[in-house]
């Protein structure tokens, strides 16, 4: 990669990329030269942590106005600020070289112990394009009481401990103000919700217009 021009145009010219740590996912330190406006070249490094891209679903139930989330821990929070490390959060998890729909099908299988029958994904967004690679897809789907599969819970050899809450979309609303909800992504979808409408989120009602051909897992 020494001395290579980024194909984007010639505001980039990468000089070194060095592998800090490639244990569970991977860290790398980047050196490059980026052209600033005024027509300077100035030497950058960063450290950029690539996981892969993901996805991310809220399930709402129409009719009783209510959507599922789940909590589990999460060391990192603990380890900044948050108390028991127990944070409330849609479903969601990596791609891993699947298609963004089908990971995000088996992942809510998984952890909330309902088949979703058709998720629509409504964006995608970089979560802290600062370090992280990660581009998240997001997506909603109804569900009902009869899509329920199993108790859910999540992959237990793989350390998951994971409880299903029901929640009126009104109250997880409340709960963002409180602080009771802090997860991001959660927070995002809860809000696309709240602003489009429960009713605008039926099966039938198209609310995505970008998402054909959405990417998968970059490493």
């Amino acid at each position: 990669m020494n001395g290579s021009i980024d194909a984007q145009g010639d505001r980039i010219r990468f000089v070194s990329d060095q592998v800090l740590s490639d244990d569970w996912y991977l860290l790398r330190k980047v050196t490059f030269d980026y052209r600033r406006r005024d027509g300077l070249w100035q030497r950058q490094s960063r450290e950029v942590y690539d996981r892969g891209n993901g996805a991310v679903i809220l399930l709402v139930h129409i009719d009783r106005r209510t959507v599922l989330l789940t909590r589990q821990f999460r060391m990192p929070a603990h380890l900044n600020g948050c108390r028991d490390g127990l944070l409330i959060e849609a479903c969601a998890g990596l791609l891993d070289g699947e298609d963004p729909a089908a990971c995000i099908r088996r992942e809510a299988e998984e952890e909330t112990g309902f088949r979703v029958r058709a998720p629509r994904q409504v964006f995608a967004a970089y979560m802290s394009p600062g370090s992280v690679t990660e581009r998240l897809h997001f997506f909603v789907a109804e569900y009902e009481d009869r899509d329920r599969v199993s108790m859910g819970g999540g992959e237990a050899d793989e350390g998951e401990e994971i409880e299903t809450i029901e929640l009126p979309l009104d109250e997880a609303m409340r709960m963002i103000d409180s602080g009771a909800i802090q997860d991001g992504k959660t927070i995002m979808l809860l809000q696309h919700a709240h602003r489009l409408g429960l009713e605008a989120l039926r099966s039938s009602v198209p609310v995505c217009t970008f998402c054909s051909g959405a990417g998968g897992a970059a490493r």
